[in-house]
């Protein structure tokens, strides 16, 4: 049983934060790439990106990014990067995150809540449609800019 569990968005940077996300990464992608210091201090700086982590005694154990920005077409907010730690799902820490994340876009409303998630992620389909969110039929597409080595 948890004693304490606490969702907070990242305001500083510390070495235990990078440690923690990067062994989230590697639970949420096959082919993560490092995640450095200088990464969470850009998060951390940026007004438009919100990292928001759920600790449970203490212990990061699941993350989400919430990203922001205005269009034309009003404001916008995504959600991305929501993992869990495999040893801690089936006790409600990624509806918190994500109820958490919902909180906060409410409190800037007027807003559109966007996320994806692919459809092999069954569970976390579900949990999307119970925490609200309607299944949008569109076409994603992904370009991958790499840096000029220079």
């Amino acid at each position: 049983m948890m004693d304490s569990i606490t969702i907070h968005e990242v305001c500083e940077v510390k070495e235990s934060y990078v440690a923690s996300l990067n062994a989230l990464l590697l639970q949420l992608s096959s082919k993560p790439r490092p995640f450095t210091v200088a990464d969470l201090d850009a998060i951390v700086k940026s007004d438009a990106s919100h990292l928001f982590v759920v600790e449970t005694d203490g212990v990061v154990c699941g993350m989400l990014t919430l990203g922001e920005y205005f269009s034309p077409t009003g404001r916008k907010m995504w959600i991305e990067d929501v993992v869990v730690d495999e040893a801690m799902r089936g006790r409600s820490l990624g509806r918190l995150l994500v109820e958490h994340a919902v909180a906060y876009a409410r409190s800037k409303a007027p807003v559109s809540l966007m996320l994806t998630s692919r459809p092999s992620r069954v569970a976390a389909n579900a949990l999307y449609r119970s925490c609200g969110f309607e299944f949008k039929e569109t076409n994603n597409y992904k370009m991958e800019i790499p840096a000029v080595e220079q």
